[in-house]
Formats: C-alpha cells, structure tokens, sequence
C-alpha cells in the first residue's frame, strides 16, 4: 500500500518580475535585448495574449522561434550553427532566440523559463561561441604559458552530479567540420577531480568546486589564479543553487568572484578612488571586505542590532556608511559574466531566490517564458481522486493507460514516469508494478549513483516505467517521456511544475495523470482553477510551506464556505 501522507496547495496571481523583464512573445520582442523601460504589467498583458495566440496559432509557436530566426541571426559563428543543424537543432527556441544575443551582448542575465524550452542550449551555445573567438588557438603551440594564461575559462554550477555530467556531454557533442568539439568540458563530481587538464568549461557542484580549490592549492594561490580565469559563470537550477542547503556555497563563490573582479581591477585602476552614489539600505546584499574574507550583508538577521553593525564595518571596511545609510563603495571594472537559469524562479519575498537576485544583480536583463510557472498549451491532464481502497487499481490502470498511449509512439518507444513523494513509497509503487507484471527501473536517492546512472541509460534508449521521487524531476534531459503520473501529490508547487514539466518538451505533446486524495481535494481545485484561467501557480514556492498551509492562511476552509478562487491582477 503507498504511504499516505497529507498535501496543500496554492496558487496566486502572475508574479511581479523587474522593469526590464522580456518576454519570448515574438520577434519584434526578441529583436531588442534591453528593456529598460518595460513596464511589468505590460509584459504580464503581453504574456497572457501570446499564450492564448501561441493556441490559436498553432503548435509549433509554443517552442520555436519565426521560421525566420536563424542561428546566424541571433550572431552565432557559422561553424557553430553548422554544428548545431548536425545535432539536429535546425532552428532555435523561443528561449534560445531571447537568451543567445543577451548572452552575447555580455550583460549579466537571468533566464526563466518552463522546463523542456532549450535552456541548457540557450546558455551554452553563446558561452562557445565567446570562447571560441577569444581563444587564439595559434599561440597556443608556441607558447603554452602566455596562452594558459590568457586562456578563458566558462564555469557551469549544478545542483547535482547527473546534470553536471548532461551538461558537459551537451558541450563536448558540439563538434566543427573535422569531427573535433569546440572546446573540451569537463565534469568536477564529488571526490573526482579535473578528467582533462585543461578545460574550456568546468561543470561542477557548488561543494565538489570549493574542495577542489582548496585541494589543488591549500595556500590559495593557484585556486586564485583559476579563479583569475573563470570569465563566464552559470547558475543552472539557480532557484535550487540560491536557497536551501546550496545557499551558503554559492553565496561564497560568488563573493569569491566578485572579490577578484575588484582585485584586477585595482591593478588596472591603481588611481581610482571611491565614488559616491545611491546604493541599498544595510540589509541588502551588499558585499563588503572584512579581513579578505567577503560577508553577504543579506545573511545577517532581520532584528539584529544596526548600530553594531555599522560600528563594525567602520572598522574592518573598506567602505564608508553614512548615517541616512546610503554607502560609498568603489566602483570596480567588471571581468566576469553572471547568468542565472531556473525553470521555477521565486519572487515573492526577499529571502526566495528571485529576490536575492534582484538585490545581488539589480542591473542584470531578466528573460521570461511564455509558460513559466503555467500550463503548457501542449500538456493534457487528467485527475483521478483516490482512496485507500481504490489508489492500486487507479495506479496500475494509469501506468497501463500510458503503456498504450498513441503519444509518442511515432518513434517506438513508449516512457511513462511515475513520481512518489519519499524512497519508501517509490519502493512500494515500484513492489506493486512488479507483482502485476509491469517492469519499472527505480531512481532515488537510496540507490547507488553507478545504479542510478544505468537506470536513467535504459529508460532513455528503451523506454518502459521509470518510477521516482522528485530527484529526478529536475535537469534531467530525457527525450520524449510521453506520460508523467504522479502516485502521490506534489507537496509543493516547485515540485509540481517540475514534475509535469518532465512532459510536453521541446515542442512534444505530453499527459500527466495526477492522483490525489480527499485530503488534496482543494489544493486540486485551485490548481485546475489556475489552469483554466491561465493564472500561475506560485504561492506555495518557499520550501518550508505546504501548499495546505498556504491555503489556510487564505482562507479556503473557512466556515461560511467561501473558497480562494485565483485572482488576476487588474492590468
């Protein structure tokens, strides 16, 4: 039997993204990467008419770009583009069309967008494409020190070793026309170092990178010097990489990098002096010099003493605070990009992942999809309530129901994933497929990684039942899943959309069967409400809430019997 446990749920109104958001709306949005001016009410307008045209329409304006829009156009190396036609990319997405030029313009930028969009492709391509005009491979057999020296390097953060190892497979299948990649992308995991001595691009987690820093140097000074390298740094999953147990390494790796800009800039500046201007209260996430070390002013706590604060940092800083505390800090060259990729980004509150961005990079472009946070026009759902008695039998006839499914059948090959909540109760979905005769591989985090990876290999290249927990809801590029059941309720809007979002990619047609008990039966009202309306779902993104507490605190069980229906905002 599955392990019953209780879910909740919200959902809210379109989120307010920064003034210079863009929309993967059309070309004529495309074609001007900064908008500064752009108002967000007026990008919400425009998203929700591009979503009811992309349906009117036709299916392929939910993926790719106009017919139109070329590699070349979006001022990628013909080469390259010739690279990416071999791997069957023909045309960009809408996301690829938005974040290539961005990217290329050499703007900080962060990317939302739903999952199965191109992402991965959309930051990667123009991270080659800079590396490869950079590099004057010519010099480098002559004189191996000056080219180490000028050699640039792009780093990739993930949140886990098998979408560090995706993402470095993506940039090594990326050859020229003699069969030889690009550049050379290694995977740093765990306790593995560097698998190639001198790398274009690093992918690595947030802890694996750190240890190899240190290990590779403990007096800090060739960790320095690849830290001196690293030009172009990304943050995939940046939603998942900014909160939670992540948040303390990424925050000093980036306090790390924005030290050594200040530092290079200072040797090319050593006349420069501090300039004045209008800068965040004392609580937001200025960086700050205490003992070499950078302080994420962000992480202090909300009620603590202000006046000790700024006591201390008189002494120990650089900088000097004014007591109508607006700050006087040094304005520094810049020589590394940021670019941030999440396919759910939290905005609704100061500590969500959102909100440490719009502080830590108020001048970053924000891109936008169409879908983020929605319902995919491509995506069909169903629902099916459940009790203790009938939940096996509505489990076995969902994943026979997808085995059958004309979705996806065009190549063959038919994957259907099933998601549980815990280890344990993937184990029990897993025990009963097993004593009907269904086969399913299992993926969780009990199983070893070696196993894991074999699983995820077989499920990709010969289809079948890949039964879960949420571990294998996010990164993961598996082509082409025709049919994502969840045996038990998403306990969190998050882990919804990831999981729905494991479907319907890449301009793909998808269903999701959901299961769902009494307990769920409100949370499963207002999501569907949220769909029919085109609202998103968002409300429940902090991790520490259930979506059952959020509905509390709006009041959907009350007394009188009226109910929390989704609300749009007045544009």
């Amino acid at each position: 039997m599955l392990i019953s446990l209780l879910y909740a749920g919200a959902t809210s109104p379109p989120p307010k993204f920064p003034a210079h958001i863009h929309t993967f709306v059309s070309l004529a949005t495309l074609s001007f990467p900064v908008l500064n001016n752009f108002s967000p009410l007026k990008a919400l307008r425009i998203r929700v008419l591009a979503t009811a045209a992309a349906k009117n329409r036709g299916e392929a304006d939910t993926f790719l770009a106009e017919e139109h829009v070329s590699w070349a156009s979006l001022g990628v190396s013909d080469g390259l583009a010739r690279a990416l036609i071999n791997v069957g990319l023909h045309r960009p997405s809408l996301v690829q069309a938005a974040c290539i030029p961005t990217i290329l313009a050499g703007a900080d930028v962060v990317v939302a967008a739903e999952t199965g969009s191109g992402k991965t492709h959309g930051y990667l391509v123009p991270l080659v494409d800079r590396l490869c005009r950079n590099m004057d491979v010519s010099k480098r057999d002559v004189d191996d020190h000056k080219w180490h020296k000028k050699h640039h390097v792009s780093l990739v953060l993930c949140p886990n070793v098998m979408l560090c190892e995706q993402v470095a497979r993506m940039a090594n299948s990326l050859i020229d026309d003699n069969g030889v990649p690009f550049l050379t992308a290694s995977a740093i995991c765990g306790r593995q170092g560097l698998s190639i001595k001198e790398p274009d691009i690093i992918v690595s987690t947030p802890v694996a990178l750190l240890n190899f820093l240190y290990a590779i140097d403990p007096e800090k000074r060739r960790s320095a010097d690849c830290i001196r390298r690293l030009k172009y740094v990304v943050f995939d999953e940046a939603d998942l990489l900014l909160c939670g147990s992540f948040q303390n390494q990424v925050i000093r790796l980036i306090n790390m990098l924005r030290f050594d800009e200040k530092q290079l800039s200072r040797l090319k500046n050593p006349d420069s002096v501090a300039q004045e201007y209008d800068s965040f209260p004392l609580k937001s996430s200025e960086i700050e010099v205490k003992e070499g070390i950078f302080v994420d002013l962000a992480e202090e706590d909300e009620n603590s003493d202000n006046t000790s604060a700024i006591e201390d940092l008189e002494l120990k800083s650089e900088i000097k605070i004014k007591q109508d505390w607006r700050r006087v800090r040094k304005l520094y060259d810049r020589s590394k990009q940021y670019i941030f990729v999440a396919a759910t980004l939290p905005l609704n509150g100061k500590k969500t992942a959102g909100g440490i961005l719009k502080r830590m990079f108020p001048d970053a472009s924000w891109l936008s999809g169409s879908y983020l946070h929605r319902q995919n026009p491509r995506l069909e759902q169903k629902w099916v309530e459940v009790t203790n008695d009938t939940e096996v039998d509505a489990l076995i006839n969902a994943v026979n129901s997808g085995l059958n499914t004309k979705v996806g059948s065009s190549s063959g090959i038919i994957r259907t994933m099933v998601f549980a909540n815990t280890v344990e109760a993937a184990e029990a979905v897993a025990k009963i497929l097993m004593g009907v005769n269904i086969k399913c591989l299992r993926y969780h985090s009990s199983i070893s990684l070696e196993e894991r990876t074999e699983n995820l290999v077989d499920f990709q290249l010969k289809g079948g039942v890949f039964v879960c927990t949420d571990a294998a809801a996010r990164g993961l590029d598996i082509q082409k899943v025709s049919h994502v059941i969840q045996a038990e309720f998403a306990t969190s809007a998050v882990d919804f959309l990831h999981r729905v979002g494991r479907t319907a990619r890449a301009g793909e047609d998808g269903l999701v069967t959901s299961l769902f008990t009494k307990s769920n039966r409100d949370l499963v009202a207002a999501v569907r409400h949220a769909e029919e309306l085109d609202l998103s779902v968002e409300k429940a993104f902090s991790r520490k809430r259930s979506f059952r507490n959020k509905l509390k605190k709006r009041g959907i069980n009350r007394p009188d019997g009226a109910s929390f229906i989704p609300q749009e905002i007045p544009l």
